[in-house]
């Protein structure tokens, strides 16, 4: 485990309320059996004592990051500290699980990804928790969509044209991924299974072996995050075909959508803040309305873009719903797809 504090003095400020109401929805973990008079009571003076956010993945990386960038200024505001716990492995597995069974008393969360609360449900039969009834979720801080990628010896400046040449091919081409079962693992299926384009798998074991591969051109497509595919993009030794998005990506806004080309793909990460189940929801409205606060501080939003991220923000219900349809959406593809993660 690898602790990190960081301690910024500031004056102590009040409950916030809610910035924006919560629909209801079938959450296990949203509190529903505390009464607002008990969890007034309970959180008059939260918090007390430092924030303990579980990253899930290694130092350093771009969840790291981002959970540093948005509390440095949550921490500003409430006038306590924060600390990052990070509990790597089992494709972030380990961590979540570990917050799923801590107590929900508001100073233990961790922080969410599309792997974590999307992806594993679909991928790993045993998994230790369950992503919708083990948490609370209190909001969804940023995302990043997948870029469709080809190696420049692929003659295609779009996907109508990537599709074209890969059905010329008749199963000759090659796509990698970060590993069996991993989220561009499944971003890419969800493209196969709509457009029934014949390419081979190929998987890595992590972003940098895929990288080195894709650049000598070991295999001739992929699908990766802007802030590792963007400098790759500009020296011309990948070509973007297209965001794996709903709408354009604001950092990449001259590239057309998958969805605009005719094939509705959507896949990336997000990055999330969740507590165990039975959260207060004095606790829940108090975060959410805090983090929402410092994603709209312009420094924030800056910092966050230079990550290759876009800042989101909004009610609990939001991250409700992109968590349970994250879910949905991997676990139908697996089951029909009958892909195997052996």
């Amino acid at each position: 485990m690898n602790h990190r504090i960081f301690r910024i003095r500031s004056r102590l400020k009040p409950l916030a309320t809610c910035l924006a109401a919560v629909t209801a929805l079938s959450w296990s973990g949203a509190g529903a059996a505390q009464t607002s008079a008990a969890s007034g009571s309970a959180t008059s003076k939260y918090p007390e004592r430092p924030i303990r956010i579980v990253n899930t993945f290694p130092a350093g990386g771009s969840g790291d990051q981002v959970i540093r960038t948005v509390f440095n200024k949550v921490s500003q505001s409430v006038g306590q500290p924060y600390v990052v716990d990070t509990r790597a492995g089992a494709a972030g597995a380990i961590g979540t699980t570990h917050v799923a069974k801590s107590a929900p008393d508001g100073y233990t969360f961790v922080l969410g990804t599309a792997s974590t609360f999307g992806t594993n449900s679909a991928t790993q039969p045993n998994l230790a928790y369950d992503p919708i009834a083990d948490f609370t979720p209190v909001i969804q801080m940023a995302s990043t969509p997948y870029l469709l990628l080809a190696h420049p010896s692929v003659p295609a400046a779009n996907l109508s044209e990537f599709l074209a040449y890969a059905n010329a091919q008749k199963g000759k081409l090659n796509f990698g991924s970060f590993g069996l079962g991993s989220s561009n693992h499944l971003a890419y299926e969800l493209l196969i299974s709509i457009t029934r384009i014949p390419i081979v798998h190929v998987p890595y074991k992590g972003g940098a072996p895929l990288i080195t591969a894709l650049l000598a051109g070991e295999v001739q497509s992929s699908m990766d995050v802007y802030a590792t595919a963007n400098p790759h993009i500009q020296a011309g030794k990948f070509r973007v075909l297209g965001v794996a998005a709903p709408k354009r990506f604001s950092l990449m806004p001259d590239v057309p959508t998958l969805a605009e080309q005719g094939h509705a793909v959507s896949g990336g990460t997000f990055f999330a803040l969740l507590g165990p189940a039975r959260l207060p929801q004095a606790i829940v409205d108090f975060l959410n309305a805090e983090v929402n606060k410092a994603l709209l501080d312009p420094e924030v939003q800056t910092r966050l873009r230079s990550l290759g991220v876009e800042p989101v923000g909004g009610a609990p219900a939001v991250l409700a719903k992109a968590v349970a349809d994250e879910v949905a959406i991997w676990t139908r593809l697996v089951k029909t797809q009958g892909l195997k993660f052996d």
